[in-house]
């Protein structure tokens, strides 16, 4: 994947990118991925992402809107690696992750809240590629996310950098 660095995307791109309120860490093997927006609604239950990770990724970025929940992580080294398997970009995660030492180990992009060693709950409730809003801006699916250690940002049309 060619890095697109998040500052030369802003300065080539003023007008069509939105920047991501800074609140992500990064915590995958990737710091710099990007993709195709995919999404998840679920909150402290990440059946769900277990099933959508299963899918073809085909180069796309889950984004997981899990309520900004702090007291349980929804992705862990096993869910990282299905993802990384069939071909995630990477994944953005509004809550908590576990299983760090592992995930940073992986050639995946992974962006999360914060870290929790609590497994969340498996009661398959959850909804996939409806828009959601967190972090001041629109995650909508089919739009194109791209993230690296400077941060997070959304644009509607895929970019590239002018030569």
């Amino acid at each position: 994947m060619m890095r697109l660095p998040l500052p030369d995307l802003c300065d080539a791109y003023p007008d069509a990118v939105h920047v991501a309120e800074p609140m992500f860490n990064n915590y995958g093997g990737n710091d710099c991925f990007s993709g195709e927006i995919a999404t998840v609604i679920c909150f402290e239950d990440n059946s769900v992402i277990a099933a959508r990770v299963e899918e073809a990724g085909r180069g796309r970025v889950l984004v997981v809107d899990a309520g900004g929940s702090l007291r349980c992580g929804v992705l862990g080294d096993n869910l990282a690696q299905k993802a990384l398997d069939n071909g995630w970009s990477g994944l953005i995660i509004y809550g908590c992750i576990r299983d760090v030492d592992i995930i940073e180990t992986l050639p995946i992009g992974v962006a999360a809240l914060a870290t929790h060693p609590l497994k969340s709950v498996k009661r398959n409730i959850g909804r996939v590629d409806e828009t959601v809003s967190f972090a001041g801006v629109q995650w909508v699916p089919g739009q194109f996310v791209y993230a690296d250690n400077n941060g997070v940002l959304v644009s509607a049309t895929a970019l590239t950098l002018p030569a």
